[in-house]
């Protein structure tokens, strides 16, 4: 049987509960607490609730997440649910059970697919189709499980979470659900990431023995579109400048590091691997700029990350890309190199520059709430539930 733990009471009436899978948060150091991990941790932090209104039941292996929050009741699993394949089992076969066990009103699946046999009405996140645009990039059997279940999924949900209008657009483009059915809720930024003081970033820097460097904060995978960075670095004229790679290891990424070889540049390019949550925003602080070349986003949070910190960007001009970066940063197309290397030399080495793309992203990132994005998920619920008082 799984655990359950109840943080807090209501002293109230409870009209519903939704249950919403979070198995996808992960308590380990590595790629999966990049993107989607910061995402549905952050959206469930900050979901609001009053007496009388739906309470939330999360089904999560980190349930010390939710310990302080008393509309919530976390649900673990005796699975193993960070495999991949034990999580799809739990998905299909146990959660159905627990969801009629748990009398739950709603089912929220936080990550592209619902189970099949539920009969629940359900919302569901899809963050990107990226296994759609780019299906030689994933391997087989992940790329054909999230093609045929996420469709099915969006099919059959009352209602779907998007992450950017670009999104949002995919979705209705690829699975012909009506765009009033699609919700946008836009990721928020963490207060961590503003601007450190310079002492404190010139310890870190001579921490790390690095001077100036280039940043790309990423996953290491094929959409990540890495090497077309790598290859603008190698024809930058100044060779002292590095590259840092901050990212845990994905899938098909070996022909990064054999570029690197290939290039010449095992001296210049850092690879990090997954840095701890509080370190990434000194990352940001102590970079010369942020390059994010990717050639498919669900929305680029490190976009916004690195102008809540100050830091100047250049990203690729495509999917939702441009919706992150606003008029805050530079552009260029996610195949054009020659572009790329005039756009960060004329960064490296005009001071006006500069200043002026930090302060436009320092005013663009205040616009990103993360409450905001608590807010606008539990909208989506009454909406789905049909509560015509909220």
């Amino acid at each position: 049987m799984p655990s359950e733990q109840h943080f807090g009471s209501s002293g109230g009436v409870r009209q519903g509960k939704v249950g919403i899978n979070a198995h996808l948060l992960s308590g380990e150091a590595g790629y999966r607490r990049a993107g989607i991990h910061q995402y549905i941790a952050q959206v469930l932090r900050h979901l609001p609730w009053e007496e009388g209104e739906p309470t939330y039941v999360v089904f999560t292996q980190q349930k010390n997440l939710f310990e302080d929050m008393p509309a919530i009741t976390a649900v673990s699993s005796r699975l193993s649910t960070t495999n991949r394949l034990l999580r799809i089992f739990w998905e299909q076969v146990v959660w159905p059970g627990q969801l009629r066990q748990h009398n739950i009103s709603l089912l929220h699946s936080m990550a592209f697919v619902t189970p099949l046999l539920s009969t629940c009405p359900a919302v569901i996140t899809v963050y990107d189709l990226s296994f759609l645009h780019f299906p030689e990039r994933f391997p087989i059997l992940q790329r054909l499980y999230l093609s045929s279940q996420t469709r099915r999924s969006c099919r059959r949900a009352r209602r779907i979470i998007t992450i950017s209008e670009s999104s949002r657009q995919d979705v209705h483009r690829f699975f012909g659900v009506p765009l009033s059915q699609i919700d946008v809720v836009v990721p928020g930024v963490d207060p961590v990431y503003q601007p450190l003081p310079a002492d404190q970033v010139a310890a870190f820097r001579h921490k790390h023995h690095l001077d100036r460097f280039v940043l790309h904060v990423g996953t290491l995978q094929p959409r990540k579109n890495i090497p077309v960075l790598i290859e603008a670095m190698a024809q930058l004229a100044d060779p002292e400048l590095k590259l840092v790679l901050v990212g845990g290891k994905g899938w098909l990424y070996d022909d990064i590091f054999r570029q690197v070889q290939a290039l010449g540049l095992a001296e210049r390019v850092i690879f990090t691997g997954y840095v701890p949550d509080d370190e990434l925003p000194l990352w940001y602080n102590a970079a010369e700029l942020l390059v994010f070349p990717s050639v498919y986003e669900g929305f680029g949070l490190p976009v916004v990350e690195a102008m809540a910190c100050g830091t100047p960007v250049i990203a690729a001009n495509c999917s939702s890309i441009p919706e992150a970066v606003g008029e805050a940063g530079l552009l260029f197309a996610p195949d054009d190199v020659e572009t790329l290397v005039k756009q960060m030399t004329a960064v490296l080495t005009d001071t006006d520059l500069q200043n002026k793309l930090r302060q436009q992203g320092l005013n663009h990132a205040r616009a990103f709430s993360w409450a905001r994005a608590g807010r606008e998920t539990a909208a989506v619920y009454h909406r789905a539930l049909q509560i015509s008082d909220f």
